[in-house]
């Protein structure tokens, strides 16, 4: 039976822009009420919260906090519940990395390797630990959806960096689904390359050889990757599973 997303409360880390606040206004369209965090950029927030007030007519909150920081993710969660009262659906939009020559070793520093364990990996864990006692006492329990890459199953990506840490985010998606049994569905979305802030620091001629690649011949569409967040949300029988958004960019290593 499909999951109604109506008055659930939802978390979405790294939400104030690009994909993150995509996600957040489909999310709104469905009557949920979202709790958008943000790490620095306080006028997009703003301007975002005003704008699902106004046009969804849902509660919306705003928190700062780094989701590399595991007492922040811890915060946030608790501050969903706090201003809500409970939590059914964190999205676990925020990632990092640092654009680079992929196969030059010497090309992140100690600190930015363990920044992307951070962010990409231990930032999502936080998350769901926190989340778990909520979880558990929901008579439906919750949903856990990673924003990860297709970095994570090819051998290639912004940085060497990213792409082990999305790599290893997916065999953790997979570790929770297991694990944490039926009070919790983990699923993963796997994006192409997407034209936002990140996806734009690509040079000109990257992001037409990347069209070009893709069997679609087209970047991802903003739109089509955060209505899969929405349509896994609903859906009460997948777990586990990752699923790739990427305008055929990478079906070979899927």
């Amino acid at each position: 039976m499909p999951y109604s997303l109506r008055n659930r409360n939802v978390l979405v880390t790294a939400g104030s822009r690009g994909l993150g606040a995509v996600i957040a206004e489909k999310f709104a369209a469905e009557g949920s009420n979202i709790n958008i965090n943000f790490a620095s950029n306080e006028k997009a927030v703003n301007e975002l919260s005003a704008k699902l007030k106004k046009e969804y007519g849902v509660k919306v909150h705003v928190t700062q906090g780094d989701a590399g920081n595991l007492e922040d993710c811890k915060y946030l969660v608790h501050e969903t519940i706090k201003v809500f009262g409970g939590i059914d659906v964190i999205i676990g939009n925020a990632g990092w990395t640092k654009f680079s020559t992929f196969g030059d070793l010497d090309a992140l520093t100690e600190e930015e390797w363990d920044k992307c364990w951070s962010v990409n990996v231990k930032g999502q864990m936080a998350l769901v630990r926190a989340a778990m006692p909520t979880f558990n006492a929901n008579p439906e329990g919750g949903v856990f959806i990673i924003t990860s890459s297709i970095a994570g199953t090819s051998l290639a990506g912004s940085s060497m960096a990213y792409s082990v840490t999305k790599a290893a985010q997916l065999h953790l998606m997979r570790c929770l689904a297991n694990t944490q049994g039926n009070k919790v569905r983990v699923n993963a979305v796997l994006p192409g390359l997407l034209l936002t802030e990140w996806g734009k620091q690509y040079s000109p001629e990257m992001i037409k050889s990347l069209e070009e690649r893709a069997v679609l011949k087209a970047v991802t569409d903003l739109g089509d990757c955060a209505d899969m967040f929405v349509s896994i949300a609903k859906n009460t029988s997948m777990t586990g599973q990752k699923v790739a958004i990427d305008a055929g960019l990478n079906i070979a290593a899927l």
